[in-house]
């Protein structure tokens, strides 16, 4: 698998994430054809943007940073492929990572990459 391909992943368990959630505000079980939330995942992969630069590539939803991924074998602290945590608009934290988009064993939300 290539560093595209697993970021597709990545973005269709995000999609998967955000389809849970709104299933959880409508009645718990479906999504009523033409409501609010139906719109809202109908548009959500509209909303997903992939930034890719040297070493991070910054997966923003909506007008906000999703989070990151490093892009970069020669990263001293993390591999490439791992899933940072936004620090700001410009920045990972690179405190940890939060998994890897190889390995597919990650804890992700729609709203970013879970806290450790």
């Amino acid at each position: 698998m290539n560093m595209n391909e697993a970021i597709d992943r990545l973005i269709q368990e995000i999609k998967f994430d955000y389809i849970k959630m709104c299933k959880a505000s409508s009645d718990g079980n479906r999504v009523e054809e033409g409501s609010y939330y139906a719109d809202q995942i109908a548009n959500f992969e509209k909303k997903v943007t992939v930034m890719a630069g040297k070493k991070y590539i910054k997966i923003i939803r909506d007008n906000g940073v999703w989070g990151f991924i490093v892009n970069t074998e020669e990263d001293k602290k993390f591999k490439y492929g791992d899933i940072l945590r936004a620090a700001g608009w410009s920045a990972p934290a690179r405190n940890a990572p939060r998994g890897n988009v190889f390995d597919n064993e990650y804890n992700i939300r729609w709203t970013g990459p879970e806290y450790l």
